[in-house]
């Protein structure tokens, strides 16, 4: 049902073409994530932190859709029904746990779920995703713990990254340095964005040198700048969110078409 990313966005060959993808929240209704897929391969991905497909009157808009266990269990996503969804849908790759290391979710308690459910399935994997926090039992430290209580025994292709901060040489350092300490995984990065006050001219700025220096890494694998939605749809649902790293980072304008930073993904 879902195009391949097997075949469009984690082949080695593909991943240089294209490695951009639609960070897809629940309220976006009609916006059409096919508006990026002008078939020229830069977007080639979309998730919407769940298990079901993509909340669009224009479904996944042709992008391979990439499943998310953002939960360890939860009604939008059970995880009784991760292994159905995901045949069902046809996934190539599953993203786990939206940022664990802020939401009371200990790594030896991850570990284990991760093991139960997550090992199981024969499809690209990532590890939890976790925030850009340098305290202590957060960030890469809560993945440093998470790894060592795995033991070994916990499969995946890819660390996950979510970045929020004020400058691009900040984010270069952040990937560099979970790279480095995670180095035998490849890296998906699927939140980044400048946090407020930066408006949609420092987001442009940020993003340029951001998609540039990305798409030279062979180790990144695939990134989702935060977020495909619209000011209004993101103000109205999301006011925490939008209050901490404003609007000017939508992908879209009010009326559905690109914005300055959605232009940049073509």
């Amino acid at each position: 049902m879902y195009a391949s990313l097997a075949l469009i966005a984690l082949s080695a060959t593909a991943v240089q073409a294209g490695k951009r993808g639609l960070a897809w929240p629940y309220y976006n209704g009609a916006l059409d994530p096919g508006v990026f897929n002008n078939g020229d391969g830069s977007v080639v991905a979309i998730y919407d932190w769940e298990t079901y497909a993509p909340p669009s009157t224009n479904g996944a808009g042709g992008l391979g859709f990439i499943g998310m266990q953002r939960c360890t269990d939860c009604d939008s996503s059970p995880i009784g029904e991760l292994a159905a969804r995901q045949a069902a849908q046809g996934w190539a790759t599953v993203f786990t746990l939206n940022e664990p290391d802020l939401n009371g979710i200990g790594a030896a308690d991850a570990a284990s779920w991760y093991q139960a459910h997550i090992n199981p399935l024969s499809i690209k994997k990532a590890f939890p995703a976790v925030t850009s926090s340098s305290s202590d039992g957060q960030g890469l430290s809560w993945l440093d713990s998470f790894l060592s209580s795995c033991g070994g025994n916990c499969y995946a292709d890819y660390i996950n990254l979510h970045w929020y901060g004020t400058d691009f040489d900040a984010f270069v350092a952040h990937v560099e340095e979970a790279h480095s300490r995670f180095s035998t995984y490849d890296v998906v990065i699927t939140e980044f964005a400048l946090t407020a006050p930066a408006g949609a001219a420092d987001q442009v700025a940020f993003y340029q040198k951001a998609f540039d220096w990305l798409d030279q890494q062979d180790y990144v694998t695939l990134y989702f700048p935060f977020v495909a939605s619209s000011p209004s749809l993101f103000s109205a649902n999301d006011a925490a969110g939008a209050g901490y790293v404003g609007t000017g980072s939508c992908l879209f304008k009010d009326d559905g078409t690109p914005s300055d930073v959605g232009n940049l993904m073509f």
